[in-house]
This record gives structure tokens, sequence and C-alpha cells, in this order.
């Protein structure tokens, strides 16, 4: 793990708890140009965890505070959901930039850095998000080529109970969750 601190961050409220994971694309044509947005403190956009395509996992910033990568957000009545979460993005040029399937390599660090988080929090399931679960209106991110049942398969977030997850339509955490009664 590399360490390259971010200052886009603040503390975070007394008594918060980290139950929530939140994934993103970056959005941006690199992991340069990501990381340079992630640590500039004109940027005010920043996230924990950035992973590359190849695996390279760089942390910015430490668990213990409150990193501004949702924004606007809310999840299951909770309106501050960076106070309450981790985030982590995925470096992707996302819809803007020719959205592309994430690498294996890439969904593989994600994958372990997730089952370090999950031992360190007490975060369930269904609180494991994407950006567009949380901002429905206004981002789309990781979006629909994200490998949900995948990380669902290796104990990570949930995915719904079909026949073959391979064959199940791309959904978000949200219309998941709705097919499930919660």
């Amino acid at each position: 793990m590399i360490e390259r601190p971010s200052p886009n961050f603040d503390s975070r409220p007394d008594g918060a708890v980290v139950d929530m994971l939140v994934l993103h694309y970056t959005g941006m044509e690199s992991a340069e140009a990501a990381l340079d947005r992630l640590c500039d403190p004109g940027s005010k956009v920043g996230a924990h965890y950035l992973i590359g395509e190849d695996g390279t996992v760089w942390r910015l910033i430490d668990e213990a505070v409150r990193a501004w990568h949702a924004g606007a957000a809310r999840w299951r009545g909770e309106s501050d959901v960076n106070a309450r979460s981790l985030g982590i993005e995925l470096v992707n040029p996302g819809h803007a930039f020719g959205y592309r399937d994430f690498p294996e390599a890439q969904i593989e660090a994600l994958v372990g850095l997730a089952h370090d988080i999950l031992a360190r929090h007490p975060i369930p399931a269904r609180n494991v998000l994407g950006h567009a679960d949380v901002a429905p209106r206004r981002r789309k991110d990781p979006g629909e080529r994200f490998p949900w049942a995948k990380l669902a398969a290796a104990g990570i977030g949930l995915w719904p109970d079909r026949a073959s997850p391979m064959e199940a339509e791309p959904v978000t955490v949200v219309a998941m969750l709705a097919e499930y009664g919660y």
C-alpha cells in the first residue's frame, strides 16, 4: 500500500460509527489525474483509498476521519454519509471518458482491501454501496459494469439470489434492496 496523503478531510462527528463502505469510479482519464485531484486542497474531494487498474492501492486519508467523497448523499435515513462511511475510488474513466470493465487485478485488490476494512468496522452487507446508491439523482458510479456479484460471492455486500449471478441484469443496490423489502 502506498501512502499519498490528501488534505480533503475533517473530523468525524462525536459518536459517529463507520457503518458504510461507498465505492466510486474516478471518472478521470488516468490514475495520476485522479491522485492529483484527490490530493488537491482546492478540489475539496477526497477518499480514504484509491485502487489503480493494475491493483495498486493508495491510502489517501486515515479511516479515523471523514473524507469528502460522497457529497450530498443519503442512505437509510442518514444524510451525512461521509461521517459514517469509508470511500474507495476505483480508477476507471467512467461514462464521460470511455467507461470500461474493471480489470481483474483491480477487483482482486478491492476484495482484499474490503475484507480488511470489514474486519475493522461493523459494516453490514446492505451498507456496501455504490456512489449512485447514496446519490442517485447526480451520480452513476461505479456503474453497470461494476462486478457486484463477484464482490458478494467473496462475502462483500449483497447480490440478489438468482439462478446464476452472471445471468442477472446489472442493478443498483437500491433496486436490489427494494426486491428484498428493505
